[in-house]
């Protein structure tokens, strides 16, 4: 493990594997570096891999003691990438999960030396009633963790993608549930990298770097519209479909797609 210090003094902590052209993941909401190992060890015989941990996730730290605005928030977390850039040698190729590749995408609009996008189901909503869904949900999640009750907030997250409340529940009594806990806390970054949560079609329209924007065939509906809509929204972006794939997708069906797009 490695790290590189971001702006707020926020340590960033990393493995890099592999070699070849540098590419950095993101991963989504509830999720560390590990979550992404399988990618990373994957992607590394064809690319330099950069695998990360967020802020406040697995072993890197959160320099801040309140949290502030979204906006803020947002701004950190691209400060953060753009540390991991500079690790990466200045410039990179960058692939974001779900609301990662939010964050991702909000990095490249900010001006980051991003040299090649890829998106995986980025969770844009599409009309109003997702705006007024994403921000009531951002608003509970604050108050939540503002209290402590940072299994709540886990769970709120997992009612707001639509887990069922029985499973939620049988998650809680797992050995796995504290870890989520931990990590809970960290979910205001992920509703913050949303904004509004709708999707940001003039800041997606303004992007001239390649991207490649993916879902899976057997993904949730709203997942696939919305990737559909920034392949769209993007010039020139391409869109594929990994047949058989859900949300959590499974490193042998994604990699050789990023191989090919990273190694252009």
């Amino acid at each position: 493990m490695q790290s590189v210090r971001s702006g707020d003094g926020t340590s960033i902590a990393y493995e890099r594997s592999g070699e070849g052209p540098p590419v950095v993941l993101v991963a989504g909401a509830l999720c560390d570096r590990r979550a992404a190992a399988p990618i990373a060890e994957l992607l590394s015989a064809h690319c330099t891999v950069y695998n990360y941990d967020r802020r406040g996730r697995g072993d890197s730290t959160d320099a801040r003691t309140v949290f502030g605005t979204p906006a803020d928030a947002l701004r950190r977390e691209i400060e953060d990438l753009e540390a991991m850039l500079g690790a990466a040698g200045g410039s990179a190729g960058v692939w974001g999960s779900s609301s990662g590749a939010a964050l991702a995408a909000e990095a490249v609009a900010a001006g980051l030396p991003i040299t090649r996008l890829a998106m995986w189901e980025p969770p844009y909503g599409l009309t109003e009633e997702d705006s007024r869904g994403h921000l009531d949900y951002a608003r509970r999640l604050e108050e939540t963790v503002a209290e402590g009750r940072h299994g709540d907030a886990a769970a709120l997250f997992l009612g707001h993608i639509g887990v069922p409340e029985e499973f939620i529940a049988g998650m809680r009594r797992s050995p796995a549930w504290p870890a989520l806990e931990k990590i809970a806390p960290t979910l205001r970054y992920d509703a913050a990298a949303l904004g509004d949560g709708l999707l940001p079609a003039g800041r997606l329209a303004a992007i001239t770097i390649p991207v490649l924007v993916l879902d899976g065939g057997a993904s949730m509906d709203v997942l696939r519209s919305a990737a559909r809509a920034v392949a769209g929204t993007i010039p020139d972006a391409l869109h594929r479909t990994l047949e058989g794939q859900e949300h959590n997708v499974a490193a042998e069906a994604i990699v050789p797609a990023l191989a090919e797009f990273f190694a252009r």
